[in-house]
C-alpha cells in the first residue's frame, strides 16, 4: 500500500479521519497515511483545554504525531531530516 496524504481542518475531521484510515496507521509496514490537519483560530489553540491540547497532547504547531504512540516531533524538528527519517521507521 502506497503512502497518501489526508487533509482536514478541526478535531472533529481528524478523528474521521483516523477512523477512516485505521488499519494503516495501525501497521505502518503495509503503507502509512499523513492526516495534515489545521488546528483552528488562534483564540481556540490558545485555549488549554482544546481537543487537541486535551486529548493528543499537542502543545506546539507544527507537530508530527505517530498517532498511538507517545512520539512526536515539535516544531523545527520537524524540519530535521535525519529526525524525521528515524521518526518514520518502525
Amino acid at each position: 500500500m502506497a503512502s497518501f496524504e489526508v487533509c482536514v481542518s478541526g478535531f472533529e475531521e481528524f478523528s474521521w479521519a483516523v477512523e477512516q484510515h485505521n488499519e494503516p496507521l495501525k501497521h505502518v509496514n503495509e503503507g502509512c497515511v499523513f492526516i495534515y490537519c489545521q488546528v483552528g483560530e488562534r483564540p481556540y489553540w490558545k485555549d488549554p483545554n482544546n481537543d487537541f491540547r486535551k486529548n493528543l497532547k499537542i502543545t506546539a504547531v507544527p507537530t508530527l504525531l505517530k498517532y498511538g504512540t507517545p512520539q512526536k516531533l515539535v516544531e523545527s524538528e520537524c524540519l530535521q531530516a535525519n529526525l524525521v527519517e528515524m521518526f518514520s521507521e518502525d
